[in-house]
């Protein structure tokens, strides 16, 4: 098939472990772990507003190697693409769990430094470590909630928790929110941690109950397209819509968009503007678009499930706006494929990814149409529903 082969679990771990030799005296790690990303396959900007979404975790993992160290002092290498400079962090831990781990440069370590601030148990010990992943940075695959649950689940094999899982994603989200700085919804932690192979999983961002939906048809393919784009933002987009959505959900006199509905939004017209009325339009929409879309997969009405793939794209083009013409275009190309359910963008937008279900046997024609029409240089992942974090045997 033509497309770029997903590197193995244990390719990534060597890879590695090989740097962890050369960054630290050539000693071999005692622990590794791996958290995967995600592509969400409906329900987009649903999850900060307690609606559901619909993601399955990916083979596409980050890895982290390492072993404790006898006082409380902290070596980190990344290797991962993209990340910024300088790619070792040196710090010590605070003596004292209230004192904070304040973030700074270089911005991939303020993931790890969350995380640590964040973790359920104590007292944590020093480490040294080294960062792999195969899941491309800025490509709308969350890999930074992979990097987050992958630091997690390594400072459980170091310090145990409790071991709740659902914990585990709130603690690695608030990280993100305090040191990253970005106000996400759980839906990319909850699915790193709680990804089941075979399955995709309908979570419910209100409740945070999720429901497996199999996704075992070996006659279907989840085609990944990495568009090679990222637009240049202010960085307000993200935050700047889930104000928009909370603004409406309140002159809706509602705690939530979750609780509000057409008729609820229709009838407040009046008192939001054009732009916030559109941005609570499609997430209400969207919201109803996943339960049915969850319904099915698992009854397996694919043709159903494709036309809410590209009605969800359109509303987040015109609606949410922010879809680009790079994205457009890759969803316009694949479904003109004979053989293609549905197509969307996925991930937070301004470039990245879409995602398409497609019959295994339009593939290779799905992928050759694509690269023909799309002026851009994509990257196709073909790719199964995966397992959530795991440690790993060296």
């Amino acid at each position: 098939m033509a497309s770029c082969p997903v590197p193995s679990v244990s390719s990534v771990v060597a890879g590695a472990r090989q740097v962890y030799r050369e960054s630290f005296g050539a000693s071999e790690p005692v622990v590794a772990v791996c958290a995967p990303g995600r592509v969400n396959l409906i329900g987009e900007h649903t999850d900060y507003n307690q609606g559901f979404v619909l993601p399955m975790a990916l083979p596409l993992v980050t890895v982290m190697v390492g072993s404790p160290t006898p006082d409380r002092s902290v070596s980190i290498v990344t290797v991962a693409e993209g990340a910024d400079e300088p790619r070792r962090v040196d710090f010590v831990l605070p003596n004292d769990s209230a004192t904070p781990i304040a973030p700074g440069m270089p911005k991939w370590a303020n993931y790890v430094k969350g995380v640590l601030q964040h973790y359920r148990a104590g007292p944590l010990p020093g480490f040294q470590a080294v960062l792999a992943s195969s899941v491309p940075l800025g490509g709308g695959l969350s890999s930074s909630a992979s990097l987050e649950v992958a630091v997690y689940t390594f400072l459980q094999q170091l310090c145990p928790d409790d071991g709740d899982a659902v914990s585990k994603a709130l603690a690695c989200q608030k990280a993100e929110h305090t040191h990253a700085g970005m106000p996400c919804g759980i839906m990319d932690q909850f699915i790193s941690v709680l990804g089941k192979d075979g399955h995709a999983l309908l979570i419910d961002c209100r409740s945070l109950e999720a429901t497996l939906v199999p996704l075992t048809d070996q006659g279907l393919v989840i085609l990944i397209t990495n568009s090679n784009v990222r637009h240049s933002l202010t960085g307000s987009e993200y935050p700047s819509r889930r104000r928009q959505c909370e603004e409406a959900a309140a002159t809706l006199g509602k705690s939530s968009l979750r609780e509000a509905t057409l008729e609820d939004l229709e009838g407040a017209q009046g008192q939001l503007d054009k732009e916030t009325y559109r941005r609570a339009r499609h997430v209400i929409e969207e919201i109803g678009r996943t339960e049915r879309a969850a319904a099915a997969l698992r009854e397996g009405r694919y043709h159903e499930f494709g036309e809410l793939m590209v009605d969800s794209h359109n509303s987040l083009r015109d609606h949410y706006e922010v879809s680009c013409p790079e994205l457009d275009e890759l969803v316009a190309a694949a479904t003109e494929v004979e053989g293609v359910y549905g197509s969307r963008m996925t991930g937070g937008g301004f470039g990245g990814c879409t995602v398409t279900l497609l019959e295994a046997a339009a593939v290779d024609r799905a992928v050759q149409h694509i690269k023909e029409r799309y002026s851009g240089t994509p990257t196709f992942y073909i790719t199964i529903p995966s397992d959530g974090a795991r440690a790993l045997s060296l």
